[in-house]
This record gives C-alpha cells, structure tokens and sequence, in this order.
C-alpha cells in the first residue's frame, strides 16, 4: 500500500465512520432545518439594501451618549494620521505633547511631526529586516523565522517601543518645521513598495558569494531605501527655530535653533526606555509574567516588545491613578468591536447581531484570542475616567482619526467594554506599585515573532 493512500485512510478513520462532506443529502436536511419564516424574508430584504450594523444598532443605546467624567487630563488639538497606520506613533507623540503643554503652559496646540520620526522608523526597520536576514542567512527559506521575515520586512505599524527607541535616537520636531506628506499620510501604496525592493534585497543578500561583504552590500541597499523615504517623505530636519507663541500666535520668545535631539532634551527628557512599563491584558497566559517577542522592535540595535501581564483590576489602579495625576497613557485596543462611530461610543451593548441572525455570539475574551477572532488593533491615548462608588464606568481616549471623529475627535467606551477589549496600557513606574515593578523586572519568557496575538500591530 502507498504511503500517501495509507495516511488518507488513517486520517478519515481518525475522524470517525460518521464523518462525510457536504453531500445532497447532509445539504437537504441542512436546509429543512432551517426554512425560512417571513420574518427572515424581512431581514434579507434589508440586509440587501443596506449594512448590516444599521440593522443590528440597537436603538435602546440611541439616547443622550453620557460624556462626563470627574477625572480627566486637559488636551488642546485632535491629530489625524489619515490613511496611515501610525497609530502607535501620533499616540506616542500625543503623550509626550500632552505632558510639553502642561509643563510649559502652552496656549496654543502642539503637535510634534510624525512623519520626522516615521522616515527613521521605516529606515530602521529596512535595516532590522535586511541584518535578520543575513544573521538567519545559513537557514533554509522554509525556516518559520525566515519565512516571517520575508513576510513581514517592513510596516507602518508599530508599539510603544518603537516611540521609546526611536525619540532616544532621533528626537523630536515640531509639526510646523516638518509637516506631513501624501506619501506619509497614506502610506499603503508607498511602503508596499518598499516592502517590494527589501524582499528583493534580501534575495539577493541569501544568495550572495561566500566571500562577499554583505554588511556593504547591506549600506548600498539601505542607501536605496533612503532615497526612496526622502522622495516621498522629504528629508530629515537637522536642525530648526522655534519658540512657544500665545493664543493669538504671538511669538513669546526669541526662537532658538535646536537639533531634534536638543529640543526633546530641553522640553521632554522623558527615558521612556526605562521608566515605563508596558502592561497587558491576555487571559491566554499567565498573569504577574514578562513576556518578550523576538524580532518585534523597531530598530536592530533596540529593545523587543517587553511586557507585564496583569488582571484587568490591576491595570485599573495604575491607570486612574495616571489620569489622577494628569498623565495621559499609551493604549491600545480591539476598536473595531461594537464601535458606534458616528457617536464615538465603545458599548457592548451598540449591536445586536445575534437577534438578527437567530444566533449567539458567546466567546469570551480568552476564547476570542485563541480562535483570532480579537486582538490590539489600534492605538490611542487614555485621557479620562469616571469613577461611581470607587470603581470605574466609563473611560475616554483622544483618538488620532481627525476632530470631525466620533465625540469631538476622541473615543468614550464603557467599563464592561474596557473589560472584554483592552489589551495594552504604558503607564509611568511612579504609578505602579513595587509588587507590579518587581514583576517587570523578572527574566521575560521569549514568544516567537509569528505568535498570532502580535501578528497585526497597532
């Protein structure tokens, strides 16, 4: 007997003699099991027509939306990242921006330019991918980690820890002596491209002679990939003037000329490498553990994605007592879950699916991350609390989609949905108790780059 035909005759055995396909008759009882009612003749009728999610809002949750709360950090200035996926980045900024405002008593918004420290973060990582693949040079193609890299050489996305390493490296610039491109604003087509000419590169560093110097080989490449960024970015600033202006755009000072390192030095000088903590939220490992991503960073010469894994109740304490003290926080979420955009609502209870189809929707969040049905997939800045009776109800993050956006350019959601789709909070170590800075501090268990919980940044 063939080895193939033996296997096949094993597996449909180890499935069970009751195990068929889809045949005409499982098809036939298929249907008689569920003829259709006229009220399903309704339902088609609309859901031809029109969304699905304007037939399942559930018009109970249509009143007055609740915007108060008695904790919040003051901001000035909605950001827009536009058809980019730089979430991770304008939440960073809006951090540090929030903290610069407050500390300096800005009168007038400041935004820092993202598309300064996007041109060195894709560099960066053209530079991550293009040494990976020489230091895997002697695996084969069909090796998980090689086969990941070729997959991934390049993103727009990212997390905290690429804001941490790349603002230690580079600075940061005001908007206003750096602004925002088409490429940079939407940068499908234009990182694809990049993607394209990496790959090849990588090709070409694999099967390269023995003898060949590949880290030169590597400097022409990257070389390329610069002048593929300063085209459709525009260069790098160097240096720059700039001085804070009043209400009314009256400069208040003599502008003075910085470096981008000089500027986030004098204004910021936060060590975001080092005094924050980046916790999670994933009932599919065991919490009071540090868990570490290989290959998940942004530059080569920087820091994997390092976090704590907390109960949900932990991470609350740390994070009121951030916004108590008028600290905004780097969050990350599932936004896209049970989202009212128009209102800018986060509400378990904005949608009804299940009524319409006959069906329940029942997984809990552990069970959603483990069958890939929820994962982080947006940043934004956690803002404001209200707290009933000591314990939290709502929550508001300022969102990076544009001040037109949901309620006044920024996101409420509830606490049950706080519960069921929060995932990553970054709060300051001054606000984490010494059982949780302890924890963090332990030898972090190394999860491989392709772990389907971090296969889609934010």
């Amino acid at each position: 007997m063939k080895k193939s035909l033996f296997i096949g005759i094993f597996a449909a055995f180890s499935l069970g003699l009751s195990a068929q396909g889809l045949t005409p008759e499982v098809l036939s009882r298929i249907q008689a099991k569920q003829a259709p009612t006229a009220a399903d003749k309704v339902i088609h009728n609309a859901l031809a027509a029109g969304d699905v999610s304007a037939l399942a809002t559930n018009h109970a949750n249509q009143g007055e939306m609740d915007t108060y709360f008695n904790y919040s950090v003051n901001s000035k200035g909605i950001t827009d990242q536009k058809g980019s996926g730089r979430c991770w980045m304008f939440t960073g900024l809006n951090v540090l921006r929030a903290q610069m405002m407050r500390q300096y008593k800005l009168q007038q918004p400041m935004e820092f330019s993202e598309v300064y420290l996007f041109f060195y973060d894709q560099l960066e990582k053209a530079n991550l991918f293009l040494q990976a693949v020489i230091d895997t040079r002697s695996k084969s193609m069909d090796d998980k980690t090689v086969e990941w890299l070729f997959k991934n050489p390049l993103s727009d996305g990212g997390t905290f820890t690429g804001v941490a390493d790349l603002t230690a490296k580079y600075g940061v610039v005001p908007a206003s002596v750096m602004p925002e491109t088409y490429a940079s604003n939407n940068t499908s087509r234009f990182t694809s491209l990049i993607k394209r000419k990496l790959r090849e590169d990588g090709i070409r560093l694999r099967t390269a002679d023995k003898g060949a110097d590949l880290q030169a080989m590597k400097e022409e490449m990257l070389a390329e990939v610069y002048h593929m960024l300063a085209l459709g970015f525009g260069e790098p600033v160097k240096e720059f003037k700039w001085a804070p202006k009043d209400k009314n755009g009256k400069l208040l000072s003599e502008p003075k000329t910085y470096t981008p390192q000089e500027f986030y030095k004098q204004f910021l000088g936060n060590d975001l490498q080092n005094d924050y903590i980046m916790l999670m939220n994933d009932p599919t490992r065991e919490y009071w553990k540090t868990y570490e991503i290989e290959y998940d960073r942004h530059t080569y010469d920087g820091h994997n994605w390092r976090y704590l894994n907390l109960p949900l109740g932990d991470i609350k304490e740390m994070a009121i007592a951030s916004i108590q003290d008028s600290t905004m926080m780097y969050f990350s979420c599932d936004v896209g879950k049970e989202l009212d955009r128009t209102r800018g609502l986060l509400d378990l209870n904005n949608f009804d699916y299940g009524s319409i189809f006959g069906v329940t929707f029942g997984m809990n969040k552990e069970e959603r991350i483990r069958t890939f049905d929820s994962g982080s997939s947006h940043a934004m800045t956690l803002m404001a609390v209200r707290i009933e009776d000591k314990k939290p109800v709502m929550w508001k993050v300022e969102n990076s989609w544009g001040a037109s956006s949901g309620y006044q350019g920024h996101l409420i959601m509830t606490d049950e949905w706080f519960n069921e789709y929060m995932f990553r909070l970054v709060i300051h170590k001054k606000y984490a108790p010494r059982k949780v800075t302890q924890a963090a501090k332990k030898k972090p268990i190394m999860l491989p780059c392709w772990d389907p919980m971090f296969s889609a940044e934010e």
